[in-house]
């Protein structure tokens, strides 16, 4: 499995697209398939705001239950409210329709602890 080369990555297993001081988040197909079925995202309010690192949300599947690390520091901007009712959107399609925050990104160094692709699929290898 390849991951999405336009994209950052956490060693928490999150994908982050970065679009000037926005920054969209998710879980990695990885992180999807770790954990199973996924049926229920527990997700911030707009207007929330995170330190890099903070625990934001959870994540449910039939295997477990996992807490969400926001990997950029920021105020929510937007939640995927889509999930609240269809949460296997994150396993179907993790790196597109099943993004789970928007944040404005309050210090763009929190960039550079980010990795790219290659070194995420290596770290997952």
């Amino acid at each position: 499995m390849t991951s999405p080369a336009n994209l950052r990555y956490s060693l928490d297993h999150e994908w982050i697209n970065i679009d000037g001081e926005e920054a969209t988040i998710g879980i990695t197909q990885y992180a999807a398939d770790q954990l199973g079925s996924i049926v229920f995202v527990e997700l911030p309010e707009e207007g929330d705001s995170f330190e890099s690192g903070e625990v934001y949300g959870e994540v449910e599947s039939v295997k477990s239950v996992s807490e969400l690390l926001i990997p950029v520091g920021g105020e929510i901007i937007a939640i995927n409210e889509a999930l609240e009712d269809a949460p296997e959107t994150i396993n179907d399609d993790p790196y597109g329709a099943g993004w789970l925050v928007r944040v404005r990104v309050e210090d763009s160094g929190d960039f550079d602890d980010l990795i790219d692709n290659a070194a995420y699929d290596a770290s997952i290898a």
